[in-house]
């Protein structure tokens, strides 16, 4: 029997945890801020939704809604299709990687280009290699670029296509559970992992917004009349997280508990790097915490 088979949820999600803080420098840094200014995109947001949108190609702002899922519409139609009248998805693109090159060499300082950086890049390209595109249109998109000769660069793509991947399949269980949007942010709230005030307004919803899905939720048995997970909610917050780490889970079968765990350990140790210097703030509105729960992979 595959060792993955007996322990699904801990290996994807002991992987993500690793990898995105690599990954969300691109949302946080100063220099990948700096580079989508130079551009002329006016703001944070309009840098945010350009510069992850722009492997899809300049489309408009539907279908950022609805690849993005979680974001209201007003707070995206206020950055796209505009976004596309300053700078070309190309050249977004090219910033974009700027901005990445230059906060990896300020943040990892000789590690950059040394052999954990080098061999991390070779097992998270082989682990991006074996993903599905069926169903998953920000991973192909991003799949459909060319790949940085630089290790640094290779391995934040890398992590940026495994990443995209477990979002994609994120929607795709929230839609199966028949989790809305705004919803899908009310049940991450109460269950602790984040504020929901840090939510609501970093996502844009309204008060308005957020009490009518806490009252939808309700009346599916998920809340109680306080507001509070009901253990049926808890158990359904509980099942979308488990899809979500089941339909995540080729990268990590491909590649074998061994290599698996070995990613693991090396980004556990770069992405803790990323955090230390000041990469990205810990805790943040994405619900991203640091250090990564113990897992089995860590051999510990």
């Amino acid at each position: 029997m595959n060792a993955f088979a007996t322990q699904p949820v801990l290996t994807e999600r002991a992987l993500w945890e690793v990898i995105e803080p690599f990954h969300t420098i691109t949302y946080f840094a100063p220099e990948a801020r700096e580079a989508t200014d130079a551009l002329g995109l006016r703001g944070g947001w309009m840098g945010y939704f350009a510069s992850r949108a722009a492997p899809l190609g300049p489309v408009p702002a539907e279908v950022v809604i609805a690849v993005f899922y979680n974001f209201h519409p007003n707070l995206v139609c206020r950055a796209i299709p505009d976004a596309w009248s300053f700078a070309s998805p190309a050249s977004v693109l090219a910033a974009r990687l700027d901005g990445v090159d230059r906060v990896l060499r300020r943040l990892l300082g000789d590690l950059f280009d040394g052999p954990l950086v080098q061999e991390a890049a070779e097992i998270a390209r082989d682990a991006a290699s074996t993903c599905e595109l069926a169903g998953r249109p920000l991973f192909a998109a991003n799949a459909a670029l060319p790949w940085p000769a630089q290790p640094h660069l290779a391995l934040w793509t890398a992590t940026t296509h495994l990443r995209e991947h477990r979002a994609d399949g994120h929607v795709t269980a929230l839609m199966a559970a028949g989790v809305d949007p705004c919803e899908a942010h009310v049940t991450i709230a109460a269950t602790g992992a984040t504020t929901g005030e840090q939510l609501r307004r970093h996502r844009w919803w309204s008060e308005e917004d957020w009490s009518a899905a806490v009252a939808r939720l309700q009346e599916r048995g998920w809340f109680d009349p306080d507001g509070l997970l009901t253990p049926e909610g808890r158990a359904a917050r509980a099942a979308v997280e488990a899809e979500t780490d089941r339909l995540a889970a080729t990268p990590g079968r491909s590649l074998g508990i061994e290599r698996t765990a070995r990613l693991r350990r090396i980004m556990r140790h770069i992405s803790g790097l990323v955090v230390e210097r000041g990469g990205i703030p810990i805790p943040n509105p994405m619900g991203l915490s640091w250090p990564p729960a113990p897992s089995p992979l860590d051999g510990e």
